[in-house]
């Protein structure tokens, strides 16, 4: 179990349908944090996400008779599509549970792979107990996302990667949902050399493993609340939970909010598309409170729906105040909209949006409102032009962006 020689016989076996993700040296992350960051581009992974290596490896530890059984597994996406790939590469039935609530997008390419997709229950929980009923009254081979062994080992081949490319590496930052990812990193990284530090990441609201970290027992969250999706998990792994307390060296927790801003960092600085889960090892660098170290953050999957992606950046905008709104009190008469456009654009803001309100004041001549969302360079160009708005006479109150 979880052994150098049963990491490099993952490692062989897995190369035959991974992709070997190298890894990408960003300056920018490395001038916001005063370290050497590079980036473990897993959402390049053929399948988008790094979940296939776990699920080809244990299929290879299957037998025979086990594999023409046919496989069943839950998931609402990395982990789905990892089966369905993995089993149509070794030529057998997979069944996949996933959550009624899974994108679209992700339920087509599970079944792009030959897989069957049955749609059960709200979450992953409903989702994994009624594909434990399928695997009983089937004979289906059940594999777990995250609490076995064998899939943990086939995840671990990611820190057998990293090492092999950046051998003096500092620090390895690795997303947290059930364990498995971390299980297999942190065991294999602490094998081949015990000064590296592995830490995991998890949603603010989705910290399974570090309550039970505290508690020392696995324990379940009475819920939780995160748009990284692929990490919201209420218990982790029992049978990997050893493996966690002794290979992880600690576990932070970041927001939703991070996150949002993390995604449009990779997209501009580095034009990769990373899922929210994924994004959690990025966000948590401005918690890990070191210098001039070798840092790895290990982006998990990049499988994210154009709508979710769409608002993410339309709040990411917002959060870095690259949009915002204000609301100014104006006389109704000729020219005073044009004035007030006039001060933005000579402050080089771009006004993508008005909302004229006549009936604000009961005596329209006095006062009218007009809301006027703005795109600026950032939160020094934002002030400058409610400043600039300000000395003109203006009276301008920041709200909420309504796009």
């Amino acid at each position: 179990m979880l052994t150098l020689k049963a990491f490099e016989e993952a490692t062989e076996v897995v190369s035959k349908v991974a992709i070997e993700t190298k890894l990408i040296y960003s300056n920018y992350l490395s001038e916001q944090t005063g370290n050497k960051i590079y980036l473990k581009p897993e959402n390049l992974q053929i399948t988008g996400a790094y979940k296939l290596r776990g699920a080809y490896y244990k299929i290879s530890t299957l037998t025979d008779e086990e594999r023409k059984k046919g496989l069943v597994t839950a998931s609402a996406g990395n982990h789905a599509q990892g089966v369905a790939y993995a089993a149509k590469a070794y030529g057998c039935k997979a069944t996949i549970v996933m959550p009624t609530t899974t994108p679209l997008m992700k339920v087509d390419r599970t079944k792009s792979y030959g897989a069957e997709v049955v749609l059960y229950g709200n979450v992953y929980d409903e989702a994994a107990a009624y594909a434990a009923k399928l695997s009983e009254e089937n004979g289906y081979t059940f594999i777990h996302p995250f609490d076995d062994p064998a899939v943990a080992t086939g995840q671990g081949t990611i820190a057998m990667e990293i090492i092999k490319e950046l051998p003096l590496v500092d620090y390895i930052l690795v997303p947290v949902g059930g364990g498995g990812l971390a299980t297999g990193v942190s065991t294999l990284a602490k094998l081949l050399n015990p000064k590296i530090k592995v830490i995991g990441v998890e949603p603010a609201g989705a910290n399974c493993l570090q309550e039970s970290l505290k508690n020392g027992k696995v324990t379940t969250l009475d819920s939780v609340s995160t748009i990284a999706d692929g990490t919201a998990v209420k218990t982790p792994g029992t049978k990997i939970f050893p493996y966690l307390q002794k290979g992880l060296d600690d576990v932070i927790t970041v927001s939703d909010d991070e996150l949002i801003v993390s995604f449009l960092d990779l997209v501009e600085n580095h034009k990769l598309i990373v899922e929210n889960s994924g994004l959690l090892t990025v966000a948590a660098l401005k918690h890990i409170d070191v210098k001039d170290k070798k840092i790895v953050s290990i982006l998990s999957g990049g499988n994210m729906d154009i709508i979710t992606m769409s608002s993410v950046v339309q709040l990411g905008l917002i959060k870095r105040d690259r949009i915002f709104t204000v609301s100014v009190l104006l006389p109704d008469k000729p020219g005073e909209l044009v004035r007030v456009a006039s001060i933005i654009a000579n402050e080089q803001g771009n006004v993508i949006k008005l909302e004229h309100n006549q009936f604000v004041s009961t005596n329209r001549t006095a006062a009218v409102e007009l809301k006027i969302t703005i795109e600026a360079f950032g939160t020094e160009h934002k002030k400058s032009i409610v400043k600039s708005l300000k000395n003109e006479g203006y009276n301008p109150k920041l709200i909420t962006v309504q796009m």
